[in-house]
């Protein structure tokens, strides 16, 4: 007796249902609902997004905040029912040439992926969405943590993420992939 198969969803599957105000994400076909963020989480984007765009102001603008679809391991001509993972990062900057932006999002790895933690998405971010930033080839990837108020930052190395630098509430965490560019943490964690 075999055993019933799991329906694999595609691209094009989140394409047909772009009047479902849900945002979705698929990881090798597997579909996963995302739940609407905090109040905290959103005044943490807010601030990271702030200060990384005002460092690319009148160069590269290509910072999204989400929901923007990120179909990591699509390439150009990709059919969309050939694409079966696509994330929604908190945060993402595609100013090289990684990244491919177009009028459904970034086809590629991004340069720089932020994830804020809640207890719905931990477990995703820290390992499959770990994994899948590594395999894709994403440069660097900061996981920002409210609760304990730090960030962990992974950078790319010959194709794998080490031991991350850990930053704290006061510090200054410098932006791997930007030139000059640093992010004040002073001013991303709110006040308790």
């Amino acid at each position: 007796m075999s055993l019933p198969q799991e329906k694999k969803y595609s691209y094009a599957d989140l394409l047909a249902w772009e009047d479902d105000p849900t945002h979705y994400e698929l990881y090798d076909g597997q579909l996963r609902a995302l739940s609407s963020p905090t109040d905290v989480h959103q005044l943490i984007l807010t601030e990271l997004l702030t200060q990384i765009h005002t460092h690319l102001r009148g160069t590269c603008r290509k910072i999204y905040p989400a929901p923007l679809d990120v179909r990591l391991f699509e390439n150009n001509g990709d059919n969309p029912k050939n694409v079966k993972t696509v994330v929604q990062p908190d945060l993402s900057v595609a100013c090289k040439k990684n990244g491919k932006v177009d009028t459904r999002g970034i086809h590629g790895a991004p340069d720089l992926i932020i994830e804020i933690l809640s207890p719905s998405t931990k477990q995703y971010d820290c390992l499959i969405k770990y994994k899948l930033y590594q395999q894709a080839g994403v440069k660097e990837y900061w996981i920002v943590d409210p609760d304990k108020q730090l960030v962990l930052v992974y950078m790319l190395e010959d194709g794998q993420y080490y031991v991350p630098e850990v930053y704290t509430a006061k510090d200054i965490v410098p932006v791997g992939v930007l030139e000059d560019c640093s992010v004040d943490l002073t001013k991303v964690f709110p006040e308790e």
